[in-house]
């Protein structure tokens, strides 16, 4: 027996979204500390939404998300949720912009 255990395909998923969720938070970290860094309050409250938003990853999509995959994979259906991905590409875009231009254009102090 070698190499990585036997991990089903709703099982990867559940931790690509959890990684995802944590990768977010852990941006949104990044920049509550520079907004306190450079005391950019503006900067302090787009760190707080990306937290919010890493946050219903974690809390809502991801279990949501898990359900939906473990009902179809039984019932023999396609696993894939184009919308879901969508959207969870479009706020790790917005969130890496953001944190683009905070270290870019806000000034540190």
């Amino acid at each position: 027996m070698s190499g990585a255990p036997d991990v089903s395909p709703a099982e990867r998923t559940d931790l690509a979204w959890q990684r995802t969720g944590l990768g977010m938070l852990s941006v949104s970290g990044l920049l509550g500390a520079r907004a306190l860094h450079s005391r950019a309050p503006a900067l302090l409250v787009v760190a707080g939404v990306a937290a919010l938003i890493g946050l219903a990853v974690l809390g809502v999509v991801t279990p949501l998300r898990s359900r939906l995959l473990r009902r179809h994979l039984r019932e023999g259906k396609g696993a894939a949720a184009q919308g879901v991905a969508a959207t969870a590409t479009a706020a790790v875009v917005l969130i890496g912009i953001t944190a683009a231009v905070a270290v870019l254009v806000v000034p540190s102090r």
